[in-house]
């Protein structure tokens, strides 16, 4: 669907190892020195619903499809990356493909792993990161604001555009990301970001990436991180992403039992990726048959053709009708028959807006 998670961090602070581990495969080559990671990695990544398990118990089909995110492994960003230090810009141009930065953030000490700036502080690390994604803003914006001054003398729309450009230039002058622009609403304001797509403008989510002995108590640089998260608005998940990869090779039954045993509720991984799937504002509808149950990735606000374009082109073009069952009705009367005898499925039109969890049957013309 184009939407995707990318998945940034200075080197050694666990990127590779928490794509490893979310993948459920070793497919993201993860060693103890700089750049790593040369080439970025993709995977899509099944998100963790309950629902589906409960849906396939009346059911009983041959099989159960997850709705989807789309992962993304960069390499590790260092001081002066905008400026082609390390491995420079190629890789903020692969952060501007994503809609989501999931920043991993090392909250633990451990001498015999190096950090690239030789000292374990998320705040500095996190402050090196985010001013690169703004300096490569400046970049892009620069370049624009050029254009713009030009086409100003000539067409009025493109003096407007600059009178903003210009504003957020001054804006980013102070090192602030453009996620805290005071005209993010303006028009021009988003037809800038919709042609350059801000890197400092993308959702974040932190990732503290601490040891053991950081899942069962908050040590003071997770406590740190948190605070700064409060302040700028963002999600924090903690994790220890050696323990999510040693976890990759049990069954599920094993990684439950393993994680109790460490006094944990459930695995930061799944409360990335479901985290990211509401970040990304998407949404599942449910498909129930003998043959499967499927959970269907959509955008939230979908009407009931585009959501049915997902399973098919076809079903768009020739779109009639949806018959559906919420989720809770389906799970209460046990399936269609029963939800059907008692009046909970609905026929619904073009105008419908598909709610998560819905489960949807299309009658469409070929």
């Amino acid at each position: 669907m184009g939407l995707g998670v990318g998945i940034v961090g200075l080197p050694n602070v666990g990127k590779s190892t928490t794509f490893n581990a979310l993948t459920k495969a070793q497919n993201a080559e993860s060693a103890n020195y700089p750049f790593c990671t040369i080439e970025p990695n993709k995977a899509v990544v099944p998100v963790p619903d309950a629902r589906l398990d409960e849906l396939a118990k009346i059911v009983n089909p041959e099989r159960i499809q997850h709705s989807t995110v789309d992962f993304v492994d960069i390499a590790g960003l260092v001081k002066g990356a905008s400026a082609g230090e390390g491995l420079g810009n190629q890789f903020l141009s692969n952060i501007r493909e994503v809609e989501v930065i999931l920043h991993m953030v090392r909250c633990f000490e451990d001498e015999n792993i190096t950090h690239v700036e030789n000292s374990i502080n998320p705040l500095r690390d996190i402050e090196i990161i985010e001013s690169e994604l703004i300096f490569a803003d400046v970049q892009q914006l620069d370049k624009k604001l050029d254009r713009l001054k030009r086409q100003a003398k000539l067409e009025k729309g493109a003096q407007a555009l600059a009178e903003v450009a210009t504003e957020l230039r001054a804006h980013l002058d102070e090192i602030k990301p453009v996620s805290t622009f005071a005209k993010k609403d303006d028009e021009n304001f988003q037809a800038l970001d919709k042609e350059l797509r801000f890197l400092s403008n993308k959702t974040i989510i932190y990732g503290a990436n601490v040891d053991e002995a950081g899942l069962l108590e908050e040590n003071e640089h997770v406590k740190a991180l948190k605070a700064h998260a409060k302040v700028v608005g963002a999600d924090v998940v903690v994790l220890c992403a050696k323990v999510e990869e040693e976890m990759v090779a049990l069954e599920e039954e094993e990684a439950e039992e393993f994680l109790k045993e460490l006094g944990i509720e459930e695995s930061g991984l799944k409360q990335i990726i479901r985290l990211a799937f509401e970040k990304l504002g998407l949404a599942s509808y449910f498909t129930a048959g003998i043959k499967e149950v499927r959970a269907w990735t959509i955008v939230k606000g979908w009407k009931a053709p585009k959501a049915a374009s997902v399973i098919h082109n076809d079903f768009e073009k020739g779109f009639i009708r949806a018959e559906v069952i919420g989720y809770d009705d389906f799970i209460a009367y046990k399936g269609e028959a029963g939800s059907k005898e008692a009046g909970k499925m609905r026929l619904e039109g073009k105008e419908y807006v598909v709610q998560d969890g819905d489960v949807m049957h299309f009658r469409f013309n070929v």
